[in-house]
């Protein structure tokens, strides 16, 4: 039988398809912008009808409905979470659901052994001439689950972008197929203020030519690449990019062409943006995404020289330790790539690894540079692995400096409104008086 009848042998409804969930499977879905809306929102509309009980949900970045968290939904299924989002949070802290602590390069490693899928709800393109389907813009942990599963669910959408790299799997091994054209999920470019703009400018300054870049999600990465136009031949080995990336290859900045390993391609295990990223992405020999299991183990990461890690972060105390994933007790993210990127950059020769942040939260009412990390808080990279703290007062350099170093160089940078407390507490800790 070649890969055609095995296609067309396999074809059904998002209903029926979803219909060979039974109750107790685990169900991982794919990752982030790659999430199988067709699939996700079926498997919910048809929880009743096939009488699910204690399905149990894994996914990382939710950007569906995720409807299986919704109150109604409780007897059907639990959400186990390895990162929280918008949709999510709230299941987790009212106690419907759970969550597990797991750097993203190991979540492969998990699934395989022991979050077993039972189910992979995957989106994928349309099989080539030979009967490969790309995973499109997510393959990080997708790909391992679909390796690892029992059964493989898949959507395949004419709308997922063919990208290249070990991001690939043929029709023979989908079980499932329910044929959807759907706009894939976007993530649309955040307002950049003036506090973002000003951290971005601090973080460029940085920022060398030949630099190889790991980029965060959000407003402050982005308002890095803002300030990066100058520079020359910078690459990228990243967890993921967004659409600033493109314009920067378009202007000849991001070449990848310093990069020991990945040279001349932009590797990143999965993207997050808006079609014009997806676009350029499409059939690009320049672009490849592989399993996070690779891109984002730090010997991998290692390999290239001046690796530069940009993430952001909650609070960070006069230590240098940082939280980036809860307030207090309440978890509202997850440890994800940061501490696997902050480990490969600082292993890089010539690495460097920034933690970026406001100096305030609340409107300006609460400090991100505290005294004591609040109580309950996640240290997500401890004070061992800082390099670079920057708020749009400065930068502060904390690796291989002293305590009392360190804390000083953290007030110089926090808001003004606040220095006088850090002050006081590095004065009855330090036993000396402060100068900047």
């Amino acid at each position: 039988m070649n890969w055609r009848e095995i296609y067309a042998d396999r074809i059904c409804s998002a209903e029926e398809a979803v219909g060979k969930i039974k109750s107790g499977d685990r169900v991982v879905v794919a990752h982030a912008c790659g999430e199988p809306v067709v699939l996700t929102d079926a498997m919910t509309a048809c929880a009743e009808k096939y009488g699910y009980k204690n399905v149990e949900i894994v996914h990382m970045v939710a950007m569906g409905k995720a409807g299986y968290c919704a109150p109604e939904m409780s007897e059907h299924f639990r959400h186990n979470a390895l990162f929280l989002g918008g949709s999510t949070k709230a299941a987790i802290a009212e106690g419907r659901g759970d969550f597990t602590p797991v750097f993203f390069s190991e979540v492969p490693a998990l699934l395989r052994e022991k979050l077993h899928p039972n189910v992979a709800l995957l989106q994928v393109s349309e099989p080539d001439e030979h009967g490969f389907c790309s995973y499109g813009v997510s393959c990080d942990y997708t790909k391992p689950a679909a390796e690892a599963a029992d059964l493989r669910i898949a959507q395949i959408n004419p709308k997922m972008p063919r990208i290249f790299g070990d991001n690939f799997i043929h029709v023979s091994n989908l079980d499932v197929i329910v044929e959807a054209e759907t706009d894939l999920i976007e993530l649309q470019p955040p307002k950049i203020g003036d506090v973002q703009r000003k951290i971005g400018e601090n973080i460029a300054s940085l920022v060398k030519d030949g630099d190889c870049l790991q980029l965060g999600i959000g407003a402050i990465p982005d308002a890095v690449l803002l300030f990066l136009k100058e520079k020359k031949d910078l690459g990228i080995h990243s967890e993921m990019f967004s659409d600033g990336v493109v314009e920067l290859i378009n202007a000849g900045v991001i070449t990848n062409k310093c990069k020991q390993i990945g040279n001349g391609k932009c590797v990143a295990t999965f993207l997050m943006g808006t079609k014009k990223l997806y676009d350029y992405a499409n059939d690009n020999p320049s672009v490849e995404l592989k399993p996070v299991d690779y891109v984002n183990d730090p010997y991998v990461i290692r390999q290239n020289d001046n690796v530069v890690s940009i993430n952001s972060c909650v609070e960070v105390d006069l230590m240098g330790q940082v939280c980036s994933e809860s307030v207090g007790l309440t978890q509202i993210s997850g440890v994800g790539g940061q501490v696997d990127f902050v480990r490969g950059a600082n292993m890089s020769k010539g690495g460097r690894t920034i933690m970026a942040m406001p100096s305030t939260a609340a409107k300006g009412t609460i400090s991100k540079i505290v005294p004591f990390l609040t109580h309950g808080a996640t240290v997500t990279t401890s004070r061992c692995d800082v390099d670079y703290v920057v708020t749009e007062h400065g930068i502060a350099q904390l690796r291989g400096n002293t305590l009392r170093e360190r804390a000083r160089q953290l007030i110089a940078i926090a808001e003004p409104a606040f220095r006088e407390g850090l002050i006081a507490e590095f004065e009855s800790r330090f036993h000396c008086a402060y100068t900047e």
